[in-house]
């Protein structure tokens, strides 16, 4: 027979009930209080997300009630923060592995001394890099793609040394962004339009671009509303902070060069290539850097060649070079483009514009005249020299088939199935695992957006995936409001950053054991799926943490998602690291190993007298 329930436990659990309910809505109070922009300029995070909180739902998602498994308690770990510094303010613009004072010691033959060269362990630096004095929030796209704050990257040398070709103007306290470049003084659109006459951008089936020696990267800004997405990258400082500029417009670039190692990319990623007078040598080096461009463009590609030695007749004059020079150096890249088997598309003014044929039954000769690559791997590039060889074409079985495989346009291909997995070149990725993979992260998004509703607002721009995986988590968060930088770890057991490409996504190889191609500040939002794990016994999670830290904009925000282990180290270290934390359960409950931190970095700048300032 069933009792009656005591009425005094109803009011404790109605009690408990309230208390739990105003605990929750004092925790986004206090969010937004500590978020709070200074100077009137900055944007909020934090009164966003209080704002939308739902205060009258309970929501069960605090973990640290329910974390067991050996985890050490709350008060323990406490006790065991260690507070991580701020570094001097000379540091707010470091980039550990592409140091101007170290880049000096190494040869500058083939311009090895403007690749990656990381500091040693007894170099690094534990400290936090902060944000120059008077930073605000970079303007929402599209208007970050035509101004940027000076007092994000308050240097003016581009305005003069650009001055006549429309790269950058100063204006008041912001950078304006006219849109033209060396090659295209009436603007990238007009010239975009000149491309488009021969390139099918406009119907999807271009939707991956790579742009070298990019400057401030205003080709790929203006890329953006084709729906194309091109991947940037200029040398450290060639000219001064080209990459920052980007990147503060909300482009997606890297700090890189052609120089001696292998691009950071798979075999067959990029739909197009661009050089617009990036000073890269192409006729030199017996065409290894142009036998690169190959290795990672797609068969049915196309490379575009603007600026010099194009043309050459008619500009030896107004370029300040030799004519036979010149003439040399465009009949080297004419034999090379042949020996590639790419097909001359297009030649006016000082633009050109060559096709990679789409499978080897074009190219019956080029097997007797040129080197072909003997590595089985044609997507093992991290720190491996270039070679004077050519990346073989994979076979098919049809002379008219598109070699790797014929892709869907954009955006179709995004949820397609792509060709590396159903032709079983992922050992371990079928079909059904691809499409389960692409839900899954549908779910996962959801559930990161009933903790921060404002992921999708259009706040975060620029956003890492630091252990990419299938780009699943890129895929579910497409929009033109933001772009995705997805990271294949070296270290991975699966390497998937080929089949990320085919769904017409960008992303870059690199190891977490060292800093990332890139200035501080650099993303709005950084997502970690199992990195922690990954990297566990392999190099230190603070440092790891600290290079997040250093590209993590101010009021920027973190997601961590790994076992509980981990997360409870994690949390450990980032609680001396000014992030603000929140901890919750799986979206499936408390019961699923797999847990998720939320973070947002602190705004602080850096300080004459004591290194740091924070609101």
């Amino acid at each position: 027979m069933a009792t009656k329930g005591n009425p005094g436990d109803t009011r404790t659990r109605r009690s408990l009930s309230i208390f739990i309910v105003v605990g929750l809505c004092c925790f986004f109070y206090l969010l937004g209080a500590w978020q709070k922009s200074g100077f009137g300029k900055g944007d909020s995070i934090a009164q966003e997300v209080t704002k939308s909180a739902d205060c009258s739902v309970l929501s069960n998602l605090n973990v640290e009630t329910h974390h067991g498994n050996g985890v050490k308690s709350t008060k323990y770990l406490e006790v065991e923060i260690k507070v991580i510094q701020p570094c001097d303010e000379r540091f707010v613009d470091y980039t550990p592995c592409h140091d101007q004072m170290r880049a000096m010691t190494f040869p500058r033959e083939s311009m090895n001394y403007r690749e990656r060269h990381c500091p040693p362990e007894n170099e690094k630096l534990h400290c936090l890099i902060p944000a120059p004095k008077g930073y605000v929030t970079p303007f929402p796209w599209p208007k970050s793609r035509d101004f940027v704050p000076f007092a994000n990257a308050p240097y003016k040398s581009l305005t003069v040394e650009k001055a006549i070709q429309n790269w950058i103007q100063y204006e008041g306290d912001v950078f304006r962004f006219p849109g033209g470049g060396t090659q295209f003084p009436h603007g990238a659109d007009a010239y975009i339009d000149q491309l488009a006459s021969v390139i099918p951008i406009s119907n999807g089936m271009v939707r991956t671009a790579l742009d070298t020696g990019c400057g401030v990267a205003s080709w790929g800004a203006y890329l953006f509303k084709r729906n194309v997405i091109a991947m940037s990258f200029a040398p450290r400082d060639s000219h001064e902070a080209q990459v920052q500029f980007a990147l503060e417009r909300g482009v997606p670039a890297i700090i890189g060069v052609l120089g001696t190692i292998k691009l950071p990319y798979p075999s067959r990623s990029f739909d197009m290539a661009h050089c617009s007078r990036c000073l890269i040598p192409w006729g030199g080096n017996s065409g290894k850097y142009m036998m690169e461009v190959d290795r990672v463009l797609r068969p049915g590609g196309y490379w575009v060649l603007s600026g010099p030695p194009i043309n050459w007749k008619a500009n030896y004059k107004s370029w300040q070079r030799p004519k036979a020079e010149l003439e040399q150096e465009q009949r080297n890249i004419e034999e090379t483009a042949k020996l590639l088997c790419w097909e001359k598309k297009y030649e006016k003014g000082e633009t050109a514009i060559w096709r990679k044929r789409v499978n080897k039954s074009y190219c019956k000769e080029r097997d007797s005249r040129v080197t072909m690559c003997k590595s089985k791997n044609a997507d093992d590039v991290w720190y491996k020299e270039m070679e004077d060889c050519v990346t073989p074409y994979p076979e098919t079985k049809n002379t008219d088939d598109v070699s790797g495989g014929e892709l869907k346009p954009f955006p179709e291909r995004l949820n397609d199935v792509p060709p590396r997995v159903t032709g079983g070149l992922v050992p371990g990725i079928s079909a059904e695992l691809f499409l389960k993979d692409n839900k899954l992260w549908q779910k996962h998004l959801n559930a990161y957006k009933r903790v921060n509703k404002i992921i999708d607002s259009g706040r975060y721009r620029n956003i890492m995936d630091m252990n990419a995986g299938l780009g699943s988590f890129a895929a579910a968060i497409e929009s033109p409001k933001s772009w995705v930088m997805n990271v294949m770890p070296t270290m991975s057991k699966k390497d998937t950053l080929g089949v990320i490409f085919e769904r017409g996504l960008i992303g870059i190889y690199h190891d977490w054991c060292e800093a990332f191609s890139t200035y501080p500040r650099t993303y709005d939002l950084i997502h970690a799926n199992g990195l922690f794990s990954l990297y566990k016994d392999k190099c230190s999670y603070e440092d790891i943490l600290i290079e997040m830290d250093r590209i993590l904009r101010p009021e920027g925000t973190v997601i961590i998602r790994d076992n509980e282990r981990e997360i409870m180290k994690v949390k450990r270290i980032v609680s001396g690291m000014r992030w603000d934390t929140k901890m919750v359960d799986h979206e499936d409950g408390p019961l699923v190993p797999e847990k998720i931190l939320f973070a947002v970095k602190q705004y602080w700048v850096a300080d004459k007298n004591n290194s740091s300032s924070s609101r």
